[in-house]
């Protein structure tokens, strides 16, 4: 089964294409431009080198969210745009289970703990478990705040690796088993998305409903628009 898969939650960008869970290519680029300027000339140039078009592509993926509400709208976008009409496979999957997913190859058993800079003192988080080379959820995905995060992990007597591009705050927190994450490993990475995609889609027993049209954005909260409609309504009820 090849896979495209994108990821545009955060300040970088990345592509990949996978036969299964081998990866085939990899595109990710930071460079101060928008999301909306990279990814499709990016997606282009991945499938041109390996000679492919969007009809090749049996499941389109993406990062849903958390992350920059404009990022994971483009992402999104991208992708129900190449998927329509083509009645193609299309999952939209966790950005914090793509991120654990970048541990994957790391030795021994620890935890993997996706961060994402979610402002106002927050992080986008969720704690992951590898053991054996196996990934096991502990925790949804959440919004949290470092000093919450700290109080939680201060304990764990395995390793903790973060992930993600809130790593500056996480690294900063009193975590003895704080590990460092190869610098490689610690951005979003298309490739992951791909096998945060698959294992979902294997899972699911209603397949049918990975559609482009069921394709839709992932928030863990209201965007700043929304907050301050909800704050105009509360003043105008006072």
């Amino acid at each position: 089964m090849k896979i495209l898969a994108v990821d545009t939650t955060a300040t970088s960008a990345s592509v990949a294409v996978c036969e299964g869970n081998t990866v085939l290519a990899t595109y990710t680029q930071k460079n101060g431009l928008t999301h909306s300027e990279t990814l499709l000339p990016m997606i282009e140039a991945v499938l041109k080198n390996l000679k492919l078009t969007p009809d090749d592509i049996d499941m389109f993926a993406v990062s849903e969210g958390p992350g920059s509400f404009t990022g994971v709208r483009i992402g999104v976008a991208a992708l129900k745009g190449l998927a329509f009409g083509k009645n193609k496979i299309c999952v939209g999957t966790s950005t914090l289970d793509a991120l654990a997913r970048n541990a994957q190859g790391l030795p021994g058993r620890f935890l993997a703990v996706p961060v994402m800079d979610a402002r106002r003192s927050q992080l986008y988080n969720a704690v992951f478990e590898y053991s054996g080379g196996v990934l096991t959820r502990l925790c949804e995905d959440r919004l949290i705040s470092a000093a919450e995060l700290e109080k939680e992990l201060a304990g764990s007597e395995i390793p903790v690796y973060f992930f993600g591009d809130g790593y500056a705050i996480a690294s900063k927190l009193n975590i003895p088993a704080k590990a460092t994450t190869p610098q490689i490993l610690i951005l979003q990475n298309g490739a992951s998305v791909a096998a945060s995609a698959l294992a979902k889609y294997e899972s699911s027993e209603a397949k049918e409903g990975f559609t482009d049209l069921a394709l839709s954005p992932k928030y863990l909260r209201a965007s700043q628009a929304e907050r301050e409609e909800e704050r105009k309504r509360k003043e105008k009820s006072l």
